[in-house]
């Protein structure tokens, strides 16, 4: 099910590419583009309907790629090795200093200075010398 979504995704993004870059450029930000005194794009889309065409098929691909990007997201969040849950869950759980986990114990960080069940402070550092 992620595969296909994952494919559709791609596809998505790829035609929301090319409709953007088929679409003409209203400020002429560069002055690059608009073909030497032609009138501009001539044969393929021309006129308001055309611009119009491209806007609106540029809303849908965007609404799509929203969708299906929120959709893998929680697909994948299903299907990770932690279990589920958020960032902020995953990091409270793996041992962050000064973080508890859900039942309200501090876990133990299983490295640093001090060992997992020592309740005492660290030392604090000495001041550095005054330069004069």
């Amino acid at each position: 099910m992620s595969n296909v979504l994952l494919v559709i995704h791609i596809l998505v993004a790829l035609a929301l590419i090319g409709v953007v870059l088929v679409q003409r450029n209203e400020g002429g930000g560069l002055g690059i583009g608009g073909g030497g005194g032609g009138g501009g794009m001539s044969g393929f889309m021309t006129g308001r309907s055309a611009a119009n065409f491209l806007t609106r098929i540029t809303a849908i691909l965007a609404a799509i790629f929203m969708v299906t990007s929120i959709v893998l997201t929680i697909l994948m969040n299903q299907h990770s090795a932690g279990g589920g849950g958020s960032l902020v869950d995953q990091l409270r759980d793996s041992g962050t200093p000064g973080a508890t986990t859900t039942d309200g114990a501090t876990p133990s960080t299983g490295g640093g200075d001090q060992p997992a069940g020592d309740a005492t402070p660290a030392p604090a550092p000495a001041p550095a010398p005054k330069v004069e």
